[in-house]
């Protein structure tokens, strides 16, 4: 498969178009941002180990009936992906109260919730990702209410296969992030990523960070919790 010219730069990863019009080469960056980009820097490695940690989980998620754009990883930091239209949608998974969740209904960090809560936001940096629902989503055509209720259907799977998965390296999931595509044949699919970047893992014992709150927060030790994330799942870079 031929490389071809650079079709997309976000935050964290290159987007390549390839001599197939129906797959791009994702390449992972070691660029850090928070706070829809207003906090910035660099977190070395996290471009492996986000790519392969990804990749690992995504075939997971696929044996396990949820489709995905993987397709195969041809380096450390590349892997080609089917080609997708994204749904303007990050989709938030939350088992414990963490994060903005926590400030918005002044619940302690740290709170297990009764049942995974399920939260939509805009895609839009510069309106800083605006929480929307269901009738914002229809209304605005970003989605139809048979993608959504895909998606969330979706969304609670990848939580519940995720949730055993880290239980067996020791590591809650406290929340996590989803980004959904469609494919040029209308599938929809998982796209992005699922790394310390977008999600909140937490030592089971210690509560111990291991995600990118510790860049988010100042709280040092950045590359060793990807690193320790890495380690538990046997990721080598």
């Amino acid at each position: 498969m031929k490389k071809l010219e650079q079709l997309y730069e976000g935050k964290a990863k290159k987007v390549f178009a390839t001599d197939d019009p129906n797959l791009v080469i994702v390449d992972y960056k070691d660029d850090a941002t928070a706070l829809n980009g207003k906090k910035r820097g660099t977190i070395e490695g996290k471009g492996a180990i986000n790519n392969m940690m990804t990749n690992r989980l995504m075939q997971m998620l696929e044996k396990n009936g949820v489709p995905t754009h993987f397709v195969e990883e041809i380096s450390q930091r590349e892997t080609v992906v089917k080609k997708v239209t994204i749904v303007p949608l990050e989709v938030i998974v939350r088992n414990v109260a963490a994060g903005s969740l926590s400030k918005r209904l002044g619940i302690p960090e740290g709170t297990p919730m009764r049942k995974p809560v399920i939260e939509y936001c805009y895609k839009c940096d510069e309106l800083d990702d605006p929480m929307v629902n269901e009738y914002h989503i229809t209304a605005m055509g970003w989605a139809d209410e048979a993608q959504i209720a895909q998606i969330a259907e979706y969304a609670l799977k990848v939580n519940s296969l995720l949730l055993r998965y880290f239980k067996t390296i020791n590591v809650d999931l406290i929340d996590f992030k989803l980004e959904f595509g469609v494919t040029g044949d209308g599938t929809l699919v998982l796209a992005d990523e699922i790394s310390p970047d977008t999600c909140r893992f937490w030592d089971a014992d210690t509560h111990e960070k291991l995600d990118k709150d510790r860049f988010r927060r100042d709280m040092g030790g950045v590359e060793d919790a990807y690193n320790e994330m890495a380690r538990r799942l046997q990721i080598e870079e």
